[in-house]
């Protein structure tokens, strides 16, 4: 187990330099799918801790107290970054780092954590997970579930999403439909022999742009829902009339509503743009996940360091713990706007704010 200098910070905690910390894990190379790497020295740091019950499954890890508490929490991160370049670079108290703010360093204060607090007021499951950061079937909690359910039950859940050290509460829902324009193929030159799916686009585009959206306020989080073209292809050669348009439609939306809800609401918004051969299918769907701030254990965390709290405005794992009756928030040191940026960075005064604020509540 490495050993890093006793920083300096004002929250006279006992902890590592977690700036130092998080630039040895920004060091290690851990794009989607190369995981191992970091998941042998994470497997490495937590089986030098004593009482730890550490399993590893693929290159996703779990490590668990077995004390006599009464109450569980979870504390989870995953291990992959985006491609890009790779080395971390530390200025005063700014660390630059392909995955420093998104997120190795809230990897940082998960280790540092489980490394520091040795008599934990609740018991405590660690989980390393890999595949966040592409498409949702690879990502290491569909394993985790399908294999070792049994070690991933508990009271709540934190993830260590980048928060910049605040609660960012439960997450919408996200879908994406696939929408597909009918038109009758002709000549260029004799366009009225046809019909051209594109232009029978333009209302439905219109409709789209002008979406009145949503703002609900579901436990004192205000969410702003969305809809948006993603993608739109169509036509075959520079002389035919396109019979075909397909356009890609996103649709974020909040936890108030169900995902069946929210479905029927985009399918009745475009009916009035369709016709008899069109066809919208719904090719991919994460469901969103309500705040539940009021369990006993979140609502301490807020309450205890008066941490400022909003919705999510995305969609994070905490929906996977949701589906399974597990309340979850993010929390993490990095700054969400930074994430997957080429000048992506982290400071050292969250990361030591997000460390204060767990520790204040597992001790």
């Amino acid at each position: 187990m490495k050993s890093y200098e006793t920083t300096t910070s004002p929250l006279n905690l006992p902890m590592s330099d977690l700036l130092s910390l998080t630039a040895d894990l920004v060091n290690i190379p851990s794009v989607s799918g190369n995981e191992a790497q970091i998941a042998d020295y994470l497997e490495s740091e937590l089986r030098q801790i004593p009482e730890l019950e550490v399993n590893r499954f693929g290159d996703n890890l779990i490590a668990r107290t077995n004390l006599d508490r009464e109450h569980r929490l979870l504390l989870a991160g995953h291990t992959d970054t985006v491609p890009g370049k790779q080395n971390s670079r530390i200025e005063g108290d700014t660390l630059w780092g392909l995955g420093s703010a998104d997120m190795k360093s809230g990897l940082a204060v998960m280790l540092e954590l489980a490394r520091t607090i040795e008599n934990p007021a609740m018991n405590l499951t660690w989980v390393f997970y890999v595949c966040e950061e592409v498409e949702n079937s690879r990502n290491g909690l569909h394993q985790l579930f399908s294999e070792a359910a049994e070690l991933l039950e508990a009271d709540a859940a934190i993830l260590g999403e980048p928060t910049n050290a605040m609660i960012e509460a439960g997450c919408q829902g996200t879908m994406r439909f696939e929408v597909r324009l009918s038109g009758q193929r002709a000549h260029t030159a004799r366009p009225w022999m046809g019909v051209n799916a594109i232009h029978r686009a333009g209302a439905l585009l219109s409709a789209i742009d002008n979406y009145d959206h949503r703002e609900p306020i579901v436990d004192d989080c205000k969410y702003r829902e969305a809809l948006q073209v993603v993608n739109i292809s169509g036509g075959i050669a520079g002389n035919v009339v396109p019979d075909e348009l397909v356009l890609v439609v996103n649709h974020r939306y909040a936890p108030d509503r169900t995902g069946e809800e929210a479905e029927a609401h985009i399918r009745e918004m475009f009916a009035p743009y369709l016709k008899e051969k069109d066809e919208i299918t719904l090719v991919d769907h994460a469901p969103a996940a309500p705040p539940k701030l009021s369990h006993p254990i979140l609502s301490s965390l807020i309450a205890e360091n008066d941490l400022s709290v909003t919705a999510k405005l995305g969609w994070t794992d905490v929906a996977f713990f949701a589906e399974r009756g597990i309340p979850a928030v993010n929390l993490g040191p990095g700054d969400p706007t930074l994430a997957h940026m080429e000048d992506e960075n982290v400071q050292r005064e969250p990361i030591e704010r997000t460390f204060k604020a767990l520790f204040d509540l597992l001790t």
